[in-house]
């Protein structure tokens, strides 16, 4: 919510929380956008206004690029709005696009924030192997036509587990912030129909971190680098020697913690 409007919105009687999935093809990100540029938030506050009946302003557990999807993204808001909660999924998803739903409300407490109370984060990335694109995954797994190493892909990936320092894989034009994080768990499974699934648990993340570490790790399935090159590359918390950020499509924001 805007810093101006936040006494405001506080003193009014509820503090609702929201679980949200979204395909994020069509929107620019979540974070409010000016129009006719339309995010994920923008279309979110337009329905919560008609269901509450009066003006929303989301705080969100992250703030997810344009492309990027989610199907556990936490929202909260302040309202005097008096719907009970255990109508609010019907009503917002009936006003809603078919590809943003609601899928679980309740009311939290005054001090909650979706944004600052987050205790950690999973971030899920999808690749999409084979000598041919799948046109059922185009929209949520990055496609590499090339073989992959997934044991050298695997190994690498390991090594973010724990307390470090990633401005290796820390993109420029994100809010200043100690790029020190901890990862609790980071996993590479094989999945039916040459998926390859990522997952990334921990406390926190930089903008774009998630794409970067993804980018460098297809890089060492492809052969690019070794999984001692990776190392070297985390530890010399340099970006330039990290790969390109891979792209949005295979992101999603799985789940955040309280």
């Amino acid at each position: 919510m805007k810093p101006e409007h936040k006494e405001m919105m506080k003193a009014r009687a509820r503090n609702i929380v929201l679980t949200v999935a979204y395909d994020g093809t069509a929107y620019h990100g979540f974070q409010r956008q000016t129009p006719p540029v339309v995010a994920v938030q923008n279309v979110l506050e337009e329905k919560l206004q008609t269901v509450f009946g009066d003006s929303i302003e989301l705080a969100a557990a992250g703030r997810t690029d344009a492309g990027v999807h989610a199907y556990g993204q936490v929202v909260n808001f302040f309202t005097d709005g008096t719907i009970p909660v255990n109508r609010i999924l019907r009503a917002v998803n009936s006003l809603l696009p078919p590809d943003i739903v609601v899928t679980g409300a309740r009311e939290g407490d005054r001090d909650f924030s979706a944004r600052h109370s987050a205790k950690a984060k999973t971030y899920l990335y999808q690749i999409q192997r084979g000598e041919v694109p799948n046109p059922f995954t185009q929209r949520f797994a990055w496609y590499i036509r090339q073989n992959l190493d997934v044991n050298a892909m695997r190994e690498a990936l390991k090594q973010i587990e724990g307390t470090h320092d990633f401005s290796a894989f820390r993109a420029s034009g994100g809010a200043p912030m100690s790029p020190v994080r901890t990862m609790y768990e980071a996993e590479l499974t094989e999945k039916p129909g040459d998926l390859l699934g990522i997952r990334i648990y921990g406390s926190g993340f930089l903008y774009h971190m998630v794409r970067n570490i993804v980018g460098t790790i297809a890089d060492v399935g492809r052969g690019r680098f070794t999984p001692a090159d990776f190392a070297a590359i985390l530890a010399s918390k340099d970006r330039t020697r990290a790969s390109a950020t891979a792209p949005a499509c295979g992101l999603i924001l799985a789940s955040v913690e309280y």
